[in-house]
């Protein structure tokens, strides 16, 4: 950039949630930049399954954001489905013992109160939903809202749609504040973008920009894998887990934790995972890792036993303590919203973050509370 350009709102970071911030905030009627070092979906996005979750949400505020998201993709799709691949197929969570299903049930029981459809579904009626599952489960539970994304086609479809300045290969160096405090734009490794509005949606790299800004939010990388088979008729219909997959999610555990999740894809690869382990950002590949989820999946599903894998990926997944992403406006840097840390749950959840930064930015009442997501909620030195 030759000169500072200008606009009204700068969006850091050009993944999925990047991309929902900068659709909903030209919705309301800002003029947007968006900016990323990266490609468009080039980091956590690009590593993602696309899913569209409620299944694994237990009752308060995420379970609230995911409905909210749920209903903002849904409307969504009604123009651009194909192109980003948009599958409302549901998930199975299945469990394998009388007392996984009993917590399972009661899980689920806590769910539908909340305004999940969750539907019991008895051993002799799982091969119904799926039937290639393995035999002898205990039971599960159906839930009909679980949907699914490609995330980098509607990372990059949503970034269109908004119109938005797109400014890649762009580093972003620091946050520009005026003499009061308050936020005036980035300066990146190739010029500054003036705007009195920056969003922080950098997922994994969101504490390195706030520290930009002066301020602290404590995200940090959770490590996870996929594997990825050869393309196949549409054997599994679901997204199907094992019920221990929710306690992975919530644990704060920065050990290796494994659980199979199993689903196909319109492309007709099927994905496999999930792992989960806190080592910082080591892209190293680890065999162990990708061994359980084979044994997992193909516990879930014999027949992928004789199915060949042909790739496997990694990814990062933004992770904040209390596993709650941080979400509205900064009171220490006036002018600075964060959008980030939403872990493993950044796609599904990426619609409402945008919509409630957009309506916060317009000065209008947010849909749900913000106080949960507050980005200043931690203590310093967590930060």
């Amino acid at each position: 950039m030759s000169k500072p350009f200008t606009c009204d709102v700068v969006v850091v970071g050009a993944g999925m949630v990047g991309a929902a911030c900068a659709l909903y905030a030209a919705r309301a009627g800002f003029d947007v930049a968006v900016v990323d070092r990266g490609p468009v979906a080039g980091g956590t996005t690009g590593a993602g399954e696309g899913n569209l979750l409620v299944s694994d949400k237990e009752p308060g505020p995420e379970l609230d954001l995911a409905l909210l998201s749920g209903r903002l993709w849904a409307g969504l799709a009604e123009d651009h489905a194909e192109a980003i691949e948009y599958e409302a197929k549901g998930g199975v969570v299945v469990a394998s013992t009388p007392d996984g299903l009993a917590a399972l049930e009661k899980f689920a029981t806590g769910q539908r109160a909340a305004g999940v459809l969750a539907e019991p579904v008895t051993a002799d009626r799982l091969h119904d939903l799926e039937p290639h599952l393995a035999p002898g489960l205990a039971g599960g539970v159906h839930y009909p809202q679980d949907t699914q994304v490609m995330p980098a086609l509607a990372a990059a479809r949503l970034v269109r749609a908004s119109g938005a300045r797109l400014f890649t290969g762009h580093t972003v160096t620091e946050v520009l504040r005026a003499r009061d405090g308050s936020v005036r734009g980035v300066r990146t490794d190739r010029g500054d973008l003036h705007a009195p509005a920056v969003v922080n949606a950098a997922g994994t790299w969101g504490r390195e920009v706030a520290a930009r800004a002066g301020v602290g939010l404590p995200v940090l990388p959770r490590r996870g894998f996929v594997l990825v088979t050869e393309p196949l008729p549409r054997r599994v219909r679901h997204k199907v887990y094992a019920a221990d997959y929710v306690a992975d999610v919530a644990s704060d555990s920065a050990a290796l934790q494994t659980s199979p999740v199993v689903e196909g894809t319109a492309a007709g690869p099927v994905l496999i995972g999930a792992s989960r382990e806190r080592v910082g950002f080591d892209r190293s590949f680890s065999l162990p890792v990708v061994r359980e989820l084979a044994a997992g999946a193909t516990r879930l599903f014999p027949f992928l036993a004789e199915v060949r894998a042909l790739r496997t990926y990694l990814g990062f997944r933004p992770y904040l303590p209390d596993h709650l992403p941080a979400i509205g406006p900064d009171p220490r840097a006036p002018g600075l919203f964060h959008a980030c840390g939403h872990e493993g749950a950044g796609i599904g959840l990426s619609t409402a973050t945008g919509h409630l930064i957009a309506q916060v930015m317009a000065g209008a009442t947010p849909d749900l509370d913000l106080a949960p997501f507050r980005p200043d909620r931690f203590p310093e030195e967590a930060a």
